[in-house]
């Protein structure tokens, strides 16, 4: 069987949404993981590392060119989302310093939409709020299960979800999705993102006995209480294929990078989704 290598974040509904692959419920490949954290994974995509990747959508525009993006596996928020976290009492100035996850994310893009004179720092998701607290920084914008919980010392700034209401109402907000490279077959491609929407499916159908076994492997950082909450924000019926409304959000986001000059060109999601129709025709033409 052919190998084929999926990167994902280590976060709880990348981990989630991926483990039917890796319990073997489901797939028509030899599939193999590694997770990473979103920096990392974003970098690794611009390198075209990956045959498959969970990526930020604020990325994509920049690897559209060597990687599909998948139409599965994804997150949005919608009421929620990263959080802009301070000291309590401490007022941020123009220019107030501040960490991130990652250059390319969808949490950086809307950030400097609002903040363009904000000093900033990329670190790895885990240490942002030890940062903020240590007063490396200034503040920080928190993300995966860092929103439900953080030191009692600190408050919330600013919600990104907010911000992305100010530029785009009534639409979610694009934040990780997957992209699968351009260089494999076409029918591959096509049974690849079959084979991660029946697991994206089968996780949300089974969600109780599949955080069970997250659970005791150790594989997810909070608490199952916590956990089942996440999972209702990240990895839901929503997750499984992205609708028009989604599709109409991430062709925002691109908008708002290219007005803002972040990328070079607009691109619209829909253009890159790897065609469907091809399958059927081929066996049409078969008949």
């Amino acid at each position: 069987m052919k190998k084929i290598v999926v990167a994902h974040s280590p976060d709880a509904d990348d981990i989630f949404m991926y483990m039917a692959i890796k319990f073997g419920w489901v797939g028509e490949f030899a599939y193999e993981n590694i997770a990473l954290d979103i920096q990392s994974l974003n970098e690794k995509a611009l390198q075209n590392i990956y045959d498959v990747s969970a990526i930020s959508f604020g990325l994509y525009p920049l690897i559209a060119s060597e990687y599909a993006l998948l139409r599965t596996a994804v997150s949005f928020g919608e009421g929620y989302g990263p959080k802009l976290i301070k000291k309590k009492g401490v007022s941020l100035k123009r220019n107030f310093k501040v960490a991130l996850s990652g250059a390319n994310t969808t949490n950086a893009l809307i950030f400097r939409m609002r903040y363009p004179e904000a000093r900033i720092v990329y670190k790895n998701f885990l240490e942002i709020e030890g940062a903020v607290l240590s007063g490396e920084v200034d503040a920080g914008v928190l993300i995966h299960e860092s929103i439900l919980e953080f030191d009692e010392s600190l408050c919330v700034e600013a919600e990104i979800w907010d911000i992305w209401c100010d530029f785009a109402p009534d639409l979610p907000l694009p934040l990780g999705g997957m992209a699968l490279r351009r260089s494999l077959p076409l029918t591959n491609a096509i049974k690849i993102e079959k084979d991660l929407t029946k697991a994206v499916l089968i996780a949300d159908h089974n969600r109780k006995i599949l955080a069970s076994m997250l659970m005791q492997r150790n594989l997810i950082r909070v608490d199952e209480q916590k956990l089942d909450v996440y999972l209702n924000l990240y990895a839901n019926k929503n997750s499984i294929s992205m609708s028009e409304i989604q599709l109409e959000a991430v062709d925002k986001l691109f908008a708002l990078g290219y007005e803002h000059k972040f990328y070079d060109k607009l691109i619209h999601a829909k253009d890159h989704l790897i065609p469907l129709e091809y399958e059927q025709a081929r066996y049409e033409d078969l008949n």
